[in-house]
């Protein structure tokens, strides 16, 4: 049997680069640059799927310069984009502003140009604290310069053939009626209610009048203006079914990424940028998305946005930048309770990486190593770094409310984990600290208990509650002689149950560090 080559570092990245190269080099394309790109959303908080796209995209080019290519990565902000609704928890003031540009609005906080510069601003502070380097365009100064004039002349000269494709592709009526372009009205500054109906080319101007629209279930009433829109210089926006193939095509665009929720418009933009515009369309990968834990998908309308700030409050960088590279397919429910598992699954990568996990299968050490490299953005440390069980500072950090740090810290030294005390360490706490004052809940692991065991766990539920324990390390050793069970395995189960690990500190004294009746508690919703 013929061995399967390893590319590049062996995770799924590293072959979605090659088979971009392989394209690129079939079309016979010039290949000193080579761009990717992510459209950021500025009409809502932008959530931890936002930032997912940029990042993906990031580790693309970074593959694509570990093979010995230049690569950029553009982060483009759709801030022309107008005002569907009114995010959770925003003033209803911006109510004023629905059909309006988002770059057109002011910042209800104050503190930037817009509120599209505002919603964006979100999102590039997540990308900058991860690390994550970009080029940053705006629609708005994308469309004031004429980046995309030649795109959009040549788009609405071909707007009937457009029309009836769009029609046959996805079944959407509008553009064989309208041009598949949104002048701003002059008059009132709405997007969606200005029709555009007429294209003069040799002007490079269109006709327009201001109607009643439908945006989502409202109606957004027009204020009948008619007027002329000059692409070259007023404000307006290609459709979304036809953009995304305009700035492909003026930014050279290599690859993007999108999620199930724009395939339609994805496969109109393909046809647009190969058949009109004459631009190969980039190399595409369909990414599923974020749900919270009830199945929803994880919306900025919805409120239940989890923001890379947010995160950050509980976890490293490392931790959100391990669940985007793990993989790409499949649709995942996310909650701020997979930090703990994503804490540790670092910590055991790191160990991977350095040798002190030993693991047999070739192809899983090449793969788990690949991903330790680009969890670190291609830049991994020299050295192995402390570890701390992530659930084990959980426990610590709800004994400990009063000089946390310190007293937490002299614990992982009582217990041998650490030394001394260290900055990484006491950083650590303060994470650990904040995930525990905001969801003071034990997460409960999943654990295959036999009969035998879970009467070992009986008996130490009534030893815990029935008594104080001085010499709780014999008490746990001698209910497992008594049973004929290996006590090293009744540690093992013990250590799942409170830390969801196979492994901890000396566990008699932690579990009387913790108290008693609360790891009672822990044991008995097992049996």
């Amino acid at each position: 049997m013929s061995e399967t080559k390893t590319i590049g570092k062996g995770i799924w990245i590293d072959k979605l680069a090659q088979e971009l190269l392989d394209r690129e080099k079939s079309l016979g394309r010039n290949l000193d640059l080579i761009n990717v790109e992510s459209g950021l959303g500025a009409s809502g908080i932008p959530h931890i799927g936002s930032l997912g796209d940029a990042v993906r995209a990031y580790g693309v080019k970074l593959a694509l310069e570990n093979f010995g290519f230049k690569s950029q990565l553009i982060a483009y902000s759709d801030d022309l984009d107008g005002l569907r609704k009114i995010p959770e928890g925003f003033p209803e003031s911006l109510e004023d502003h629905i059909a309006k540009p988002v770059s057109l609005i002011p910042d209800p906080f104050g503190c930037h140009d817009s509120y599209g510069m505002h919603m964006s601003s979100i999102l590039l502070d997540g990308l900058d604290q991860l690390g994550i380097q970009y080029e940053f365009r705006r629609a708005i100064d994308t469309y004031k310069k004429g980046l995309l004039k030649n795109q959009i002349d040549t788009i609405l000269q071909n707007s009937s053939k457009i029309g009836d494709k769009i029609s046959d592709l996805v079944g959407q009526e509008k553009f064989k009626k309208f041009l598949p372009y949104f002048p701003v009205c002059s008059n009132c500054s709405r997007l969606y209610t200005a029709e555009a109906t007429e294209y003069l080319s040799s002007e490079m101007k269109i006709i327009y009048q201001c109607k009643d629209a439908q945006i989502g279930s409202q109606i957004v009433k027009g204020c009948n203006h008619k007027g002329e829109a000059d692409i070259t210089k007023d404000l307006g926006k290609l459709a979304w079914k036809v953009e995304f193939a305009a700035r492909w095509a003026a930014f050279d665009v290599r690859f993007e990424a999108f999620g199930k929720d724009i395939m339609d418009s994805v496969k109109v933009n393909d046809w647009v940028s190969d058949e009109i515009l004459n631009y190969p369309h980039p190399y595409h990968v369909k990414y599923e998305m974020f749900l919270d834990k009830g199945g929803k998908k994880i919306s900025k309308s919805l409120g239940n946005v989890i923001t890379a700030q947010k995160w950050l409050e509980f976890g490293t960088k490392e931790s959100i930048l391990l669940l985007l590279y793990k993989r790409i397919t499949g649709a995942r429910e996310l909650g701020f309770e997979d930090i703990p598992d994503l804490m540790n699954e670092y910590n055991e990568l790191e160990d991977t990486y350095f040798g002190k996990i030993k693991v047999d299968n070739p192809a899983k050490l090449t793969k788990s190593k690949g991903l330790f490299e680009y969890v670190n953005l291609l830049n991994p440390p020299k050295e192995s770094s402390i570890h701390v069980n992530y659930r084990l500072l959980i426990e610590l950090v709800k004994i400990f409310k009063e000089d946390r740090i310190q007293r937490v810290m002299k614990k992982l030294i009582e217990y041998g984990i650490i030394k001394s005390e260290n900055l990484k360490i006491e950083n650590l706490i303060k994470l650990a600290g904040n995930f525990s004052d905001e969801f003071d809940e034990h997460e409960k692991s999943e654990i295959n208990l036999n009969e035998l065991e879970k009467k070992c766990l009986k008996e130490l539920v009534v030893a815990l509650n029935s008594e104080e324990l001085d010499d709780m390390q014999n008490t746990i050793y001698q209910i497992a002689k008594s049973n004929n069970l290996q006590p090293k395995d009744f540690f093992k189960i013990l250590y799942q149950v409170i830390l969801g690990t196979s492994r901890g500190p000396k566990i008699g004294p932690f579990i009387l560090d913790i108290g008693q009746k609360k790891v009672a508690k822990m044991i008995s919703e097992y049996l």
